[in-house]
């Protein structure tokens, strides 16, 4: 930016230099050619002044009388106008004011050029010094606004330099991780703490903004379980909004279950759906305030290098108090995760996160994803395909073909029926995840489900103005959009 306006300021330091010199140049030609017609020595051979040289013996006949004053002189045939000795006197005069006049311009001309130049630059240095002191007071006023000095203590997340920000990720050349609408994942090298980090560059395009970014970073900070991705570190510069991770070697759930990147074997996914519930039950039930994540989904279940499930992205998440459990927000969250009520009401609550981590359990169970539109149309909702299948007595029909066989039976049951237990289209028919953890280890009884999944009616969305009713049952099946 300095360069920029330094370049600027010469570039009409240049033009104005060029124009005095053009002025100058005017002047002078008009000053030579005045002192010419005025008295200057000047040789002709055909001026009036000339003698006619018809003597046999070549010898010019000067005129009678001389012309304006000046005797003429004659060599050769040719008349040559010779000045008065006062003439020269006055023009060697003329020429000295002439001369004194051309450097008194000169003088002029460059003490303005110089005094100009200086002026603009000063004044350019002095508006990007300005603009430079304000633009850091603002980045830290946003800051304190932002953080409320919370990382002061020295504890949590700590700040990054965008230079050391370029310096982890090579420029942003290192491998990219992943890319979504919120902007790109890059595998960047802290060399303080001699490991891998994922850094998460937000998209200036990115529907997450500040007010998202700012939540991810100061919720995530009070969290400490062994099942939530460690933020290690934020930068908030040059208009950029960077989150620093710790690196997941085996990157993302969906990838596996999903994208082909490997097979999960059985004891890796009830793993997972034990990790997972693990960070929710602490999420909702053991912190200082409960947190709603509002956005499980398998993208945001990381697999470490020992393919333990921990839960990241806390850029929609809110803090409620445990007595209220639940706070009317924005519609927030991804299709086919999100709870109908929420698609309905903009309520976000524990029950709805139970509901996409029951999404993501049947998932994992199933191998596919929870909307299918290639597929025939009785499957193309994985909640109704799996609930479908209980009901007509073929529940083991909707486990994952590819693991051909290879499960614990009764693990499976129980997954599946706490995966349908999770997503009732009820919210007060579902389990806690205190509950469904119980369920998962065997410390409680199987749940009993209707055969039929039941179908919920739901007043239209506040977002379109509508006031949303409370649920209410009904015959007719009820159509969410994906």
């Amino acid at each position: 930016m300095k360069l920029s306006k330094l370049s600027l300021a010469f570039c009409l330091i240049g033009l104005a230099y060029r124009s005095a010199y053009a002025s100058v140049a005017v002047t002078a030609n008009s000053s030579s050619y005045a002192s010419v017609v005025n008295g200057v020595p000047t040789a002709t051979a055909n001026s009036s002044s000339s003698v006619v040289t018809d003597a046999p013996s070549g010898v010019a006949r000067a005129p009678a009388a001389p012309v304006g004053g000046v005797p003429p002189a004659v060599a050769h045939g040719h008349a040559v106008v010779v000045p008065s000795p006062s003439t020269v006197r006055e023009n060697m005069t003329n020429s000295k004011d002439l001369g004194r006049a051309r450097s008194a311009i000169a003088v002029l001309v460059a003490g303005l050029i110089v005094g100009g130049a200086a002026a603009l630059i000063f004044g350019i240095g002095f508006i990007w010094f300005i603009l430079r002191i304000k633009r850091k007071k603002g980045s830290k006023v946003d800051e304190d606004i932002i953080f409320n000095g919370e990382f002061q203590n020295g504890m949590g997340p700590r700040k990054f330099s965008f230079v050391q920000i370029a310096k982890m990720t090579r420029n942003f050349k290192a491998e990219k991780l992943g890319e979504g609408g919120f902007g790109a994942v890059y595998k960047g090298y802290l060399w303080d703490l001699d490991a891998h980090v994922a850094v998460k560059r937000i998209s200036k395009a990115s529907k997450q903004g500040i007010k998202e970014y700012a939540s991810e970073v100061k919720i995530i900070n009070r969290l400490r379980h062994k099942n939530l991705v460690k933020l290690i570190g934020w930068c908030h510069e040059k208009g950029e909004l960077i989150l620093v991770y710790e690196f997941m070697a085996n990157g993302s759930l969906d990838s596996h279950l999903f994208k082909g990147k490997s097979l999960l074997s059985w004891d890796v996914r009830f793993k997972t759906v034990q990790g997972l519930a693990s960070a929710l039950f602490y999420l909702h039930e053991q912190g200082d305030h409960c947190v709603l994540h509002r956005d499980i989904k398998a993208s945001n279940v990381m697999l470490d290098s020992g393919f333990n499930a921990k839960l990241g992205d806390f850029g929609l998440a809110r803090l409620v108090c445990h007595a209220k459990g639940s706070q009317t927000t924005d519609l927030a969250g991804t299709m086919g995760y999100m709870a109908p009520e929420c698609v309905s009401s903009g309520k976000a609550s524990k029950e709805a996160d139970v509901y996409s981590f029951g999404v993501v359990a049947l998932e994992i169970a199933c191998g596919r994803r929870s909307v299918e539109p290639k597929f025939e149309e009785s499957q193309v909702s994985l909640v109704e395909w799996v609930w479908d299948s209980y009901g007509n007595g073929r529940l083991l029909g909707a486990v994952d073909p590819k693991l051909r066989m290879h499960f614990d039976v009764k693990q499976m049951e129980c997954l599946l029926m706490v995966g349908l237990w999770c997503v009732h289209p009820d919210p007060n028919s579902r389990p806690s995840i205190r509950q469904a953890i119980q369920v998962l280890n065997s410390e409680a009884p199987l749940p009993d489900l209707p055969s039929t999944m039941p179908t919920l009616m739901y007043g239209a969305p506040i977002g379109y103005g509508i006031q949303a009713s409370e649920p209410c049952f009904s015959t007719h099946p009820i159509t969410i959009p994906r």
